[in-house]
């Protein structure tokens, strides 16, 4: 018996959508990542492009534990001295909150180029609007996977 790879012929992508109400960022985080690479499909291959295309909506309220919503996330300008900080919760309250999200799913895959071209498979939308109603989404209902999901504010 020979071990399965998957060639580019074999490849079946989904398209997933998850509301991210009320939702823990760590536990989705994991969840849209594994979606991602794949690895929730018996077929999974390590180098090529297994996983489903990810739509989140309702970014802007997701539930962070603990005092994560004070934590600073650093980035630099590329000039000398310039160092900038925000908080989760200026990030979360700002123009783009679904930051916060694509940053914890990005750190969470593997460094290199395949990981970068699965990023491309994931929206994330602040509102519960989106534009991808033409490839009619299935819903993972995240919330309801494990009690720990949500967080009672």
């Amino acid at each position: 018996m020979k071990t399965f790879t998957a060639t580019p012929s074999d490849i079946d992508k989904k398209w997933i959508l998850i509301d991210a109400e009320g939702v823990v960022l760590g536990r989705l985080a994991s969840i849209i990542a594994m979606r991602l690479r794949g690895k929730h499909k018996p077929s999974f291959t390590p180098h090529m492009d297994m996983g489903d295309n990810v739509i989140v909506i309702n970014a802007d309220k997701i539930q962070l534990t603990g005092n994560k919503r004070e934590k600073p996330n650093y980035w630099h300008t590329g000039h000398p001295g310039g160092i900038k900080s925000r908080t989760n919760a200026e990030i979360l309250e700002g123009k783009h909150p679904e930051r916060v999200l694509t940053q914890a799913v990005k750190r969470m895959l593997p460094g290199g180029p395949l990981s970068r071209q699965q990023m491309t498979n994931m929206r994330v939308y602040a509102s519960a609007d989106h534009p991808h109603e033409a490839q009619s989404p299935e819903v993972l209902d995240v919330k309801s996977m494990n009690k720990k999901n949500t967080r009672s504010a």
